[in-house]
């Protein structure tokens, strides 16, 4: 039986530990410095496109947890037509999957570009109507739709930063 003397882990340690103290940080904590995600990223909240949206509520059947909310109604000024009086999003039960981006026919969703969507209210989760279209704020990501990747800035990585 080997018997190594008391302390000596410790020791081997404390010298992994001072080696490790005084190199140069590689990492940069989140809020001092945010990274610029894929172009393809999948967002965590929805951009809706009322004018491609011809209410056949693709979306909405397909979505596995049923977060998206769809009333409709028949539009006054054309009986034959449908449309949208309120289009909802529970961002909370939202899994980020985009399968309801993918089976869009009119490509009249989108997944967003934003991945800060904390919220200190339940409530504040649930996008609706005009919450929901693209501004500055919400951009689209290229996710599904790659005639928008040449809009959107290059992805920030790592390896090309200079420490």
């Amino acid at each position: 039986m080997k018997f190594e003397r008391y302390g000596l882990g410790l020791i081997k340690g404390l010298v992994v530990t001072s080696k490790n103290l005084f190199r140069h940080r590689i990492t940069v904590c989140y809020p001092e410095k945010r990274q610029t995600p894929s172009k393809r990223v999948r967002g965590n909240e929805l951009v809706w496109n009322k004018a491609k949206c011809t209410v056949c509520t693709t979306c909405a059947k397909t979505c596995p947890q049923g977060s998206i909310h769809m009333v409709t109604a028949v539009d006054p000024e054309n009986p034959g037509k449908m449309i949208v009086t309120k289009f909802e999003v529970d961002s909370g039960y939202c899994i980020n999957c985009g399968l309801c981006v993918e089976a869009c026919p009119y490509k009249a969703l989108h997944m967003a570009y934003a991945y800060e969507q904390a919220k200190y209210r339940r409530q504040d989760l649930v996008l609706s109507n005009e919450q929901l279209f693209a501004s500055p704020e919400r951009r689209v990501s290229a996710y599904m739709h790659p005639e928008v990747e040449p809009e959107l800035p290059a992805q920030t990585l790592f390896v090309d930063q200079k420490h």
